[in-house]
Protein backbone atom coordinates (compact mmCIF):
# COMPACT_ATOMS: atom_id res chain seq x y z
CA UNK A 1 0.00 0.00 0.00
CA UNK A 2 1.29 3.21 -1.01
CA UNK A 3 -0.06 6.59 0.43
CA UNK A 4 0.26 10.37 -0.88
CA UNK A 5 1.14 12.58 2.12
CA UNK A 6 2.80 16.78 1.64
CA UNK A 7 4.28 18.53 4.11
CA UNK A 8 2.43 21.28 6.75
CA UNK A 9 2.20 24.80 4.63
CA UNK A 10 3.74 27.77 6.13
CA UNK A 11 0.68 29.74 5.71
CA UNK A 12 -1.37 27.00 7.55
CA UNK A 13 -2.44 29.58 10.18
CA UNK A 14 -4.03 31.33 7.23
CA UNK A 15 -6.30 27.60 6.50
CA UNK A 16 -9.75 28.05 5.31
CA UNK A 17 -12.59 27.05 8.13
CA UNK A 18 -16.20 26.85 7.51
CA UNK A 19 -17.11 25.45 11.44
CA UNK A 20 -14.44 26.13 13.78
CA UNK A 21 -13.64 29.48 15.11
CA UNK A 22 -10.32 30.08 14.25
CA UNK A 23 -7.02 29.76 17.01
CA UNK A 24 -3.82 30.06 17.16
CA UNK A 25 -2.15 27.37 15.61
CA UNK A 26 1.72 26.49 16.44
CA UNK A 27 3.07 25.12 12.79
CA UNK A 28 5.98 23.11 14.57
CA UNK A 29 3.86 21.31 16.42
CA UNK A 30 1.83 20.60 13.85
CA UNK A 31 4.93 19.63 11.71
CA UNK A 32 5.91 17.16 14.29
CA UNK A 33 1.92 15.73 14.30
CA UNK A 34 2.50 15.50 10.88
CA UNK A 35 5.36 13.70 10.70
CA UNK A 36 4.50 11.22 13.59
CA UNK A 37 1.29 10.84 11.62
CA UNK A 38 3.21 9.94 8.74
CA UNK A 39 5.79 7.56 10.54
CA UNK A 40 2.47 5.63 11.62
CA UNK A 41 1.73 4.75 8.18
CA UNK A 42 5.21 3.42 8.11
CA UNK A 43 4.88 1.31 11.34
CA UNK A 44 1.78 -0.45 9.31
CA UNK A 45 3.82 -1.14 5.86
CA UNK A 46 2.71 1.66 4.02
CA UNK A 47 5.03 3.42 1.58
CA UNK A 48 5.27 6.86 2.26
CA UNK A 49 5.17 9.41 -1.06
CA UNK A 50 6.01 12.77 1.00
CA UNK A 51 5.29 16.00 -1.61
CA UNK A 52 6.95 18.98 -0.44
CA UNK A 53 5.38 21.85 0.95
CA UNK A 54 3.20 24.22 -1.04
CA UNK A 55 4.46 27.34 1.15
CA UNK A 56 1.63 29.30 -0.85
CA UNK A 57 -1.38 26.90 -0.62
CA UNK A 58 -2.41 27.09 3.57
CA UNK A 59 -4.28 23.68 3.37
CA UNK A 60 -2.29 22.01 1.29
CA UNK A 61 -1.13 19.07 3.96
CA UNK A 62 -4.82 18.07 3.18
CA UNK A 63 -4.30 15.76 0.26
CA UNK A 64 -7.66 13.91 0.94
CA UNK A 65 -9.71 16.66 -0.24
CA UNK A 66 -7.65 17.02 -4.31
CA UNK A 67 -8.13 13.48 -5.52
CA UNK A 68 -9.97 9.97 -5.07
CA UNK A 69 -8.33 6.54 -5.58
CA UNK A 70 -9.85 3.73 -6.56
CA UNK A 71 -8.33 0.25 -8.26
CA UNK A 72 -8.99 1.52 -11.76
CA UNK A 73 -8.74 5.22 -11.59
CA UNK A 74 -7.90 8.43 -9.76
CA UNK A 75 -10.56 11.24 -9.99
CA UNK A 76 -9.17 14.71 -9.54
CA UNK A 77 -11.80 17.08 -7.90
CA UNK A 78 -12.49 20.20 -8.26
CA UNK A 79 -12.63 21.40 -4.16
CA UNK A 80 -15.52 23.76 -3.03
CA UNK A 81 -13.16 26.51 -1.70
CA UNK A 82 -11.58 28.09 -4.44
CA UNK A 83 -8.57 28.93 -2.40
CA UNK A 84 -7.59 25.31 -2.57
CA UNK A 85 -8.23 24.42 -6.30
CA UNK A 86 -4.44 25.19 -7.11
CA UNK A 87 -3.50 21.98 -5.12
CA UNK A 88 -4.90 19.58 -7.15
CA UNK A 89 -2.30 20.04 -10.18
CA UNK A 90 0.84 18.80 -8.15
CA UNK A 91 -1.89 15.79 -6.93
CA UNK A 92 -2.50 14.66 -10.59
CA UNK A 93 1.08 14.71 -11.73
CA UNK A 94 2.01 12.31 -8.70
CA UNK A 95 -1.17 10.03 -9.49
CA UNK A 96 -0.11 10.17 -12.92
CA UNK A 97 2.32 7.32 -12.36
CA UNK A 98 -0.16 4.66 -10.95
CA UNK A 99 -3.60 6.32 -12.54
CA UNK A 100 -5.68 7.25 -15.07
CA UNK A 101 -6.98 10.36 -14.50
CA UNK A 102 -10.37 11.77 -14.70
CA UNK A 103 -11.21 15.07 -13.63
CA UNK A 104 -14.31 16.88 -11.86
CA UNK A 105 -15.56 20.03 -13.87
CA UNK A 106 -17.18 22.83 -13.12
CA UNK A 107 -19.86 23.67 -11.91
CA UNK A 108 -19.16 20.82 -9.92
CA UNK A 109 -17.55 21.01 -6.85
CA UNK A 110 -16.02 18.29 -5.12
CA UNK A 111 -13.75 17.82 -1.65
CA UNK A 112 -12.47 14.61 -1.13
CA UNK A 113 -13.38 14.40 2.51
CA UNK A 114 -17.07 14.47 1.68
CA UNK A 115 -16.69 10.62 -0.56
CA UNK A 116 -16.77 7.44 1.62
CA UNK A 117 -16.15 4.46 -0.55
CA UNK A 118 -17.37 1.09 0.75
CA UNK A 119 -16.43 -1.68 -1.32
CA UNK A 120 -18.23 -0.63 -4.70
CA UNK A 121 -20.76 1.84 -2.90
CA UNK A 122 -19.64 5.45 -2.92
CA UNK A 123 -21.05 8.14 -0.63
CA UNK A 124 -20.53 11.82 -1.43
CA UNK A 125 -21.69 14.16 1.48
CA UNK A 126 -23.71 17.27 -0.05
CA UNK A 127 -21.86 19.92 1.88
CA UNK A 128 -20.85 23.51 1.04
CA UNK A 129 -18.04 22.12 -0.32
CA UNK A 130 -19.42 19.08 -2.72
CA UNK A 131 -23.08 19.22 -5.02
CA UNK A 132 -24.81 17.33 -6.76
CA UNK A 133 -23.18 17.82 -9.89
CA UNK A 134 -20.25 16.41 -8.39
CA UNK A 135 -22.04 13.04 -8.03
CA UNK A 136 -23.39 12.66 -11.41
CA UNK A 137 -19.87 13.37 -12.66
CA UNK A 138 -18.58 10.88 -10.60
CA UNK A 139 -21.51 8.25 -11.92
CA UNK A 140 -20.08 8.84 -15.53
CA UNK A 141 -16.57 8.31 -14.26
CA UNK A 142 -17.20 5.10 -11.79
CA UNK A 143 -19.97 3.07 -13.50
CA UNK A 144 -17.67 1.51 -15.86
CA UNK A 145 -15.73 -0.07 -13.42
CA UNK A 146 -19.06 -1.17 -11.43
CA UNK A 147 -19.45 1.36 -8.42
CA UNK A 148 -22.82 2.60 -6.98
CA UNK A 149 -22.36 6.70 -6.54
CA UNK A 150 -25.27 7.82 -3.20
CA UNK A 151 -25.43 11.50 -2.73
CA UNK A 152 -26.35 12.17 1.07
CA UNK A 153 -28.10 14.95 3.10
CA UNK A 154 -25.65 15.55 6.24
CA UNK A 155 -25.81 17.76 9.02
CA UNK A 156 -23.77 20.70 10.42
CA UNK A 157 -20.28 19.24 9.81
CA UNK A 158 -17.56 20.35 7.21
CA UNK A 159 -17.14 16.87 5.34
CA UNK A 160 -18.72 13.73 5.21
CA UNK A 161 -16.19 11.88 6.38
CA UNK A 162 -15.88 14.08 9.63
CA UNK A 163 -19.50 12.56 9.78
CA UNK A 164 -18.92 9.09 9.10
CA UNK A 165 -15.99 6.63 7.86
CA UNK A 166 -15.55 2.65 7.62
CA UNK A 167 -14.25 0.24 10.03
CA UNK A 168 -14.30 -2.29 7.47
CA UNK A 169 -16.47 -3.18 4.78
CA UNK A 170 -19.30 -4.07 7.16
CA UNK A 171 -19.36 -1.25 9.56
CA UNK A 172 -19.34 2.05 9.99
CA UNK A 173 -18.69 4.57 12.83
CA UNK A 174 -20.95 7.42 12.80
CA UNK A 175 -21.64 10.73 14.84
CA UNK A 176 -25.92 10.64 14.64
CA UNK A 177 -26.47 14.08 15.11
CA UNK A 178 -24.50 14.57 12.18
CA UNK A 179 -24.97 11.76 9.13
CA UNK A 180 -28.71 9.83 9.47
CA UNK A 181 -27.62 6.28 10.41
CA UNK A 182 -30.61 5.06 8.32
CA UNK A 183 -28.57 6.17 5.19
CA UNK A 184 -26.31 3.59 6.18
CA UNK A 185 -29.33 0.63 6.58
CA UNK A 186 -27.02 -2.69 5.91
CA UNK A 187 -24.05 -1.93 7.99
CA UNK A 188 -23.37 -2.37 11.38
CA UNK A 189 -23.43 0.94 12.96
CA UNK A 190 -20.81 1.93 15.91
CA UNK A 191 -22.20 5.48 17.08
CA UNK A 192 -19.29 8.34 18.59
CA UNK A 193 -19.33 8.91 22.44
CA UNK A 194 -21.59 11.80 22.94
CA UNK A 195 -18.54 13.68 24.56
CA UNK A 196 -16.64 12.83 21.09
CA UNK A 197 -18.32 14.15 18.05
CA UNK A 198 -15.37 14.71 16.31
CA UNK A 199 -14.41 10.77 16.73
CA UNK A 200 -16.04 9.81 13.75
CA UNK A 201 -13.07 9.96 11.41
CA UNK A 202 -10.82 6.95 11.11
CA UNK A 203 -8.10 5.49 8.41
CA UNK A 204 -8.07 1.66 7.21
CA UNK A 205 -4.78 0.73 6.22
CA UNK A 206 -5.52 -2.62 5.41
CA UNK A 207 -6.68 -4.63 8.74
CA UNK A 208 -5.30 -1.66 10.54
CA UNK A 209 -7.27 1.18 12.32
CA UNK A 210 -5.58 4.56 12.39
CA UNK A 211 -7.29 7.19 14.37
CA UNK A 212 -7.06 9.94 16.26
CA UNK A 213 -5.76 10.16 20.53
CA UNK A 214 -8.16 12.67 21.16
CA UNK A 215 -11.36 10.33 21.21
CA UNK A 216 -10.32 7.22 23.82
CA UNK A 217 -13.74 6.61 24.81
CA UNK A 218 -15.41 5.98 21.00
CA UNK A 219 -11.91 4.26 20.59
CA UNK A 220 -12.17 1.56 23.33
CA UNK A 221 -15.91 1.06 21.85
CA UNK A 222 -13.87 0.28 18.69
CA UNK A 223 -11.07 -1.71 19.92
CA UNK A 224 -13.52 -3.88 22.24
CA UNK A 225 -15.08 -4.99 18.60
CA UNK A 226 -11.66 -6.77 17.75
CA UNK A 227 -10.23 -4.12 15.47
CA UNK A 228 -6.67 -3.27 15.67
CA UNK A 229 -6.79 0.61 16.21
CA UNK A 230 -2.88 2.36 16.19
CA UNK A 231 -3.75 6.24 17.79
CA UNK A 232 -2.05 9.87 16.95
CA UNK A 233 -2.18 13.21 18.30
CA UNK A 234 -4.02 15.52 15.23
CA UNK A 235 -4.45 18.38 18.04
CA UNK A 236 -2.71 20.91 16.19
CA UNK A 237 -3.99 19.79 12.76
CA UNK A 238 -7.42 19.66 13.94
CA UNK A 239 -7.70 23.29 14.54
CA UNK A 240 -7.75 23.46 10.50
CA UNK A 241 -10.51 21.31 10.74
CA UNK A 242 -8.16 18.32 9.47
CA UNK A 243 -8.32 14.99 11.16
CA UNK A 244 -6.43 11.27 10.13
CA UNK A 245 -8.26 10.83 6.93
CA UNK A 246 -7.43 14.23 5.45
CA UNK A 247 -4.02 13.90 5.64
CA UNK A 248 -3.23 11.16 2.89
CA UNK A 249 -4.30 9.30 -0.16
CA UNK A 250 -4.17 5.70 0.34
CA UNK A 251 -3.92 3.20 -2.39
CA UNK A 252 -2.95 -0.36 -3.20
Amino acid sequence: MKAITRAVSSAMHHCELTHMDRQALDLDRARQQHEAYNQALRKLGVEVIELPEQAELADSVFVEDTALVFDEVAVITHPGAVSRRPETASIAEALEPYRPLRHIEPPAILDGGDVLTIGKNVYVGLSSRSNRDAVEQLKTHLQPFGYRVHGLAMGQCLHLKTAVTALDDQSVLLNPDWVDPALFEGYAIVETHPDEPFGANVVRVGRHLLYGAAYPNTQASIAALGHDVHTVDMSELAKAEGAVTCCSLLFN
